[in-house]
Protein backbone atom coordinates (compact mmCIF):
# COMPACT_ATOMS: atom_id res chain seq x y z
CA UNK A 1 0.00 0.00 0.00
CA UNK A 2 1.04 3.60 -0.56
CA UNK A 3 1.25 6.41 1.98
CA UNK A 4 -0.35 9.85 1.86
CA UNK A 5 0.54 13.22 3.33
CA UNK A 6 -1.53 16.37 3.22
CA UNK A 7 -1.34 19.81 4.78
CA UNK A 8 -3.86 22.62 5.16
CA UNK A 9 -2.96 25.92 6.83
CA UNK A 10 -4.43 29.36 7.41
CA UNK A 11 -1.19 31.04 6.28
CA UNK A 12 1.38 29.92 3.68
CA UNK A 13 3.50 27.29 5.40
CA UNK A 14 6.29 24.97 4.29
CA UNK A 15 6.05 21.20 4.69
CA UNK A 16 9.79 20.46 4.75
CA UNK A 17 9.71 18.85 8.20
CA UNK A 18 6.86 16.40 7.53
CA UNK A 19 8.04 15.67 4.00
CA UNK A 20 11.54 14.84 5.26
CA UNK A 21 10.04 12.14 7.45
CA UNK A 22 7.65 10.72 4.88
CA UNK A 23 10.12 10.53 2.01
CA UNK A 24 12.45 8.28 4.05
CA UNK A 25 9.67 5.70 3.98
CA UNK A 26 10.16 5.63 0.22
CA UNK A 27 12.80 2.91 0.25
CA UNK A 28 14.70 3.53 3.50
CA UNK A 29 12.47 3.12 6.57
CA UNK A 30 9.56 1.82 4.49
CA UNK A 31 8.91 -0.18 1.28
CA UNK A 32 7.24 2.57 -0.77
CA UNK A 33 10.02 2.93 -3.35
CA UNK A 34 7.97 2.92 -6.58
CA UNK A 35 7.81 6.67 -7.09
CA UNK A 36 6.57 9.75 -5.29
CA UNK A 37 4.99 13.12 -5.95
CA UNK A 38 4.01 16.34 -4.19
CA UNK A 39 1.72 19.23 -5.14
CA UNK A 40 1.69 22.75 -3.70
CA UNK A 41 -0.97 25.42 -4.04
CA UNK A 42 0.21 29.02 -3.97
CA UNK A 43 -2.89 31.21 -4.34
CA UNK A 44 -4.39 30.09 -7.65
CA UNK A 45 -1.02 28.76 -8.73
CA UNK A 46 -0.07 25.09 -8.68
CA UNK A 47 3.43 23.63 -8.42
CA UNK A 48 4.16 19.90 -8.54
CA UNK A 49 7.15 17.55 -8.48
CA UNK A 50 7.05 13.87 -9.50
CA UNK A 51 9.69 11.15 -9.70
CA UNK A 52 9.26 7.42 -10.48
CA UNK A 53 12.43 6.65 -8.51
CA UNK A 54 12.51 5.78 -4.80
CA UNK A 55 11.95 8.89 -2.72
CA UNK A 56 14.74 8.10 -0.27
CA UNK A 57 17.20 8.12 -3.18
CA UNK A 58 15.71 10.95 -5.23
CA UNK A 59 17.69 14.13 -5.87
CA UNK A 60 14.39 15.92 -6.56
CA UNK A 61 13.08 14.82 -3.16
CA UNK A 62 16.19 16.22 -1.50
CA UNK A 63 15.54 19.54 -3.23
CA UNK A 64 11.91 19.64 -2.04
CA UNK A 65 12.91 18.67 1.52
CA UNK A 66 15.37 21.55 1.72
CA UNK A 67 13.44 24.19 -0.24
CA UNK A 68 10.78 25.90 1.96
CA UNK A 69 7.91 26.32 -0.51
CA UNK A 70 5.12 28.20 1.27
CA UNK A 71 1.64 26.83 0.64
CA UNK A 72 -1.79 26.64 2.24
CA UNK A 73 -2.61 23.26 0.70
CA UNK A 74 -0.22 20.39 -0.02
CA UNK A 75 -0.78 16.80 -1.17
CA UNK A 76 2.01 14.21 -1.21
CA UNK A 77 2.15 10.51 -2.09
CA UNK A 78 4.79 7.77 -1.90
CA UNK A 79 3.98 4.71 -3.98
CA UNK A 80 4.14 0.95 -3.47
CA UNK A 81 2.88 -0.19 -6.87
CA UNK A 82 0.08 -2.73 -7.11
CA UNK A 83 -1.78 -1.54 -10.22
CA UNK A 84 0.03 0.03 -13.18
CA UNK A 85 3.74 -0.10 -13.97
CA UNK A 86 6.36 2.05 -12.30
CA UNK A 87 6.64 5.15 -14.50
CA UNK A 88 6.25 8.92 -14.31
CA UNK A 89 2.66 9.01 -15.60
CA UNK A 90 1.56 6.67 -12.81
CA UNK A 91 2.93 8.78 -9.95
CA UNK A 92 0.47 10.67 -7.77
CA UNK A 93 -0.85 13.27 -7.15
CA UNK A 94 -2.80 13.64 -10.37
CA UNK A 95 -4.13 17.01 -11.52
CA UNK A 96 -6.96 18.25 -13.76
CA UNK A 97 -8.63 21.60 -14.48
CA UNK A 98 -12.21 22.28 -13.38
CA UNK A 99 -13.92 25.73 -13.41
CA UNK A 100 -10.57 27.34 -14.25
CA UNK A 101 -9.00 25.85 -11.13
CA UNK A 102 -6.47 23.05 -10.65
CA UNK A 103 -7.75 20.04 -8.73
CA UNK A 104 -5.32 17.41 -7.46
CA UNK A 105 -5.76 13.98 -5.94
CA UNK A 106 -3.72 11.19 -4.36
CA UNK A 107 -5.13 7.79 -3.49
CA UNK A 108 -4.08 4.77 -1.46
CA UNK A 109 -5.80 1.44 -2.08
CA UNK A 110 -7.34 -0.65 -4.82
CA UNK A 111 -10.68 0.00 -6.51
CA UNK A 112 -11.88 -3.16 -8.21
CA UNK A 113 -13.68 -2.78 -11.55
CA UNK A 114 -13.46 1.03 -11.51
CA UNK A 115 -12.42 0.98 -15.17
CA UNK A 116 -15.84 -0.41 -16.08
CA UNK A 117 -17.38 2.90 -14.99
CA UNK A 118 -17.82 5.21 -18.00
CA UNK A 119 -15.88 8.45 -18.39
CA UNK A 120 -17.20 11.49 -20.23
CA UNK A 121 -14.88 14.49 -20.17
CA UNK A 122 -11.72 13.48 -18.30
CA UNK A 123 -9.32 10.75 -19.38
CA UNK A 124 -6.41 9.13 -17.52
CA UNK A 125 -2.87 9.52 -18.86
CA UNK A 126 -1.49 6.53 -16.96
CA UNK A 127 -2.88 3.11 -16.15
CA UNK A 128 -3.65 3.25 -12.41
CA UNK A 129 -7.11 2.70 -10.97
CA UNK A 130 -6.40 5.77 -8.82
CA UNK A 131 -6.14 8.20 -11.74
CA UNK A 132 -9.16 6.61 -13.40
CA UNK A 133 -11.19 7.12 -10.19
CA UNK A 134 -10.08 10.76 -10.02
CA UNK A 135 -11.22 11.33 -13.61
CA UNK A 136 -14.56 9.69 -12.81
CA UNK A 137 -15.00 11.84 -9.70
CA UNK A 138 -14.35 15.11 -11.54
CA UNK A 139 -16.70 13.95 -14.33
CA UNK A 140 -19.48 13.66 -11.76
CA UNK A 141 -18.71 17.07 -10.25
CA UNK A 142 -18.57 18.74 -13.67
CA UNK A 143 -21.88 17.14 -14.69
CA UNK A 144 -23.64 18.14 -11.46
CA UNK A 145 -22.12 21.63 -11.30
CA UNK A 146 -21.21 23.13 -14.72
CA UNK A 147 -20.12 26.18 -12.72
CA UNK A 148 -18.74 26.27 -9.19
CA UNK A 149 -21.76 26.32 -6.85
CA UNK A 150 -22.32 29.49 -4.87
CA UNK A 151 -22.95 27.45 -1.73
CA UNK A 152 -19.85 25.48 -0.84
CA UNK A 153 -21.90 23.10 1.33
CA UNK A 154 -23.51 21.71 -1.82
CA UNK A 155 -20.12 20.87 -3.25
CA UNK A 156 -18.83 19.31 -0.04
CA UNK A 157 -21.86 17.07 0.34
CA UNK A 158 -21.71 16.00 -3.29
CA UNK A 159 -17.99 15.17 -3.06
CA UNK A 160 -18.64 13.07 0.01
CA UNK A 161 -21.46 11.17 -1.73
CA UNK A 162 -19.36 10.38 -4.79
CA UNK A 163 -16.26 9.36 -2.84
CA UNK A 164 -18.39 6.97 -0.79
CA UNK A 165 -19.46 5.36 -4.06
CA UNK A 166 -15.80 4.80 -4.92
CA UNK A 167 -15.21 3.32 -1.47
CA UNK A 168 -17.73 0.57 -2.24
CA UNK A 169 -15.20 -0.78 -4.76
CA UNK A 170 -12.42 -1.34 -2.26
CA UNK A 171 -9.90 0.65 -0.23
CA UNK A 172 -10.21 4.39 -0.80
CA UNK A 173 -7.90 6.42 1.39
CA UNK A 174 -7.92 9.69 -0.52
CA UNK A 175 -6.68 13.29 -0.40
CA UNK A 176 -8.20 15.86 -2.75
CA UNK A 177 -7.78 19.61 -3.11
CA UNK A 178 -9.18 22.46 -5.20
CA UNK A 179 -6.74 25.04 -3.76
CA UNK A 180 -9.44 26.29 -1.38
CA UNK A 181 -9.82 23.21 0.81
CA UNK A 182 -8.21 19.88 1.54
CA UNK A 183 -10.62 16.94 1.47
CA UNK A 184 -9.77 13.62 3.14
CA UNK A 185 -11.54 10.28 3.11
CA UNK A 186 -10.40 7.33 5.23
CA UNK A 187 -11.11 3.71 4.33
CA UNK A 188 -8.50 2.10 6.54
CA UNK A 189 -5.70 4.39 7.77
CA UNK A 190 -5.45 8.18 8.01
CA UNK A 191 -4.36 10.21 11.02
CA UNK A 192 -4.71 13.94 11.66
CA UNK A 193 -2.71 16.43 13.70
CA UNK A 194 -3.45 20.15 14.18
CA UNK A 195 -0.70 22.47 15.35
CA UNK A 196 -1.71 25.77 16.94
CA UNK A 197 -0.47 28.06 19.73
CA UNK A 198 1.16 27.34 22.05
CA UNK A 199 3.54 25.59 19.65
CA UNK A 200 6.11 23.11 20.92
CA UNK A 201 8.73 20.66 19.74
CA UNK A 202 8.12 17.78 17.35
CA UNK A 203 10.41 14.84 16.59
CA UNK A 204 10.20 12.71 13.46
CA UNK A 205 9.77 8.95 13.75
CA UNK A 206 11.80 8.20 10.60
CA UNK A 207 14.69 10.62 11.08
CA UNK A 208 16.68 12.07 13.93
CA UNK A 209 15.17 15.53 13.43
CA UNK A 210 13.47 17.78 15.98
CA UNK A 211 11.87 21.16 15.31
CA UNK A 212 10.65 23.74 17.79
CA UNK A 213 7.67 25.19 15.95
CA UNK A 214 7.43 28.14 18.34
CA UNK A 215 10.53 29.50 16.60
CA UNK A 216 8.98 29.30 13.12
CA UNK A 217 5.31 30.21 13.59
CA UNK A 218 3.10 33.14 14.49
CA UNK A 219 0.65 33.22 17.37
CA UNK A 220 -2.35 32.94 15.02
CA UNK A 221 -0.98 30.19 12.77
CA UNK A 222 -3.01 26.99 12.46
CA UNK A 223 -1.70 24.01 10.50
CA UNK A 224 -3.31 20.60 10.05
CA UNK A 225 -1.33 17.61 8.78
CA UNK A 226 -2.98 14.43 7.49
CA UNK A 227 -0.90 11.27 7.03
CA UNK A 228 -1.43 7.57 6.51
CA UNK A 229 0.59 6.94 9.66
CA UNK A 230 1.81 9.47 12.28
CA UNK A 231 5.09 11.12 11.36
CA UNK A 232 6.13 12.25 14.84
CA UNK A 233 6.35 10.37 18.13
CA UNK A 234 5.70 13.18 20.62
CA UNK A 235 2.49 14.76 19.30
CA UNK A 236 -1.17 13.79 19.67
CA UNK A 237 -2.29 12.34 16.35
CA UNK A 238 -5.94 11.35 15.94
CA UNK A 239 -6.83 8.34 13.80
CA UNK A 240 -9.80 8.94 11.51
CA UNK A 241 -12.64 6.46 11.69
CA UNK A 242 -13.39 4.02 8.89
CA UNK A 243 -15.26 5.82 6.09
CA UNK A 244 -14.80 9.22 7.74
CA UNK A 245 -14.84 12.25 5.44
CA UNK A 246 -13.24 15.55 6.46
CA UNK A 247 -13.03 19.03 4.96
CA UNK A 248 -10.11 21.21 6.05
CA UNK A 249 -10.03 24.94 5.49
CA UNK A 250 -7.92 27.61 7.16
CA UNK A 251 -5.98 24.90 8.99
CA UNK A 252 -9.07 23.51 10.71
CA UNK A 253 -11.52 20.67 10.21
CA UNK A 254 -14.85 22.13 9.10
CA UNK A 255 -18.00 20.41 10.34
CA UNK A 256 -21.14 20.92 8.30
CA UNK A 257 -24.79 19.89 8.41
CA UNK A 258 -25.39 16.54 6.81
CA UNK A 259 -21.81 15.38 7.21
CA UNK A 260 -21.63 11.64 7.74
CA UNK A 261 -18.59 11.00 9.91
Amino acid sequence: MCELLGMNANVPTDICFSFSGLIRRGGLTGPHRDGWGIAFYEGRGYRAFHDPDAGAESQIARLVASYPIKSTNVICHIRKANRGRICLENTHPFARELWGETWSCAHNGQLKAIKKWPLNYYRPVGTTDSEYAFCWLLDQVRKRFPQRPARHLELWRFLEEQIRKLAHLGVCNLLLSDARCLYAFCSTHLSVLTRAAPFGQATLIDADVTVNFSEHTGADDVVTVVATKPLTDNENWTALKKHEFRVFRGGKSIAYAGQNS
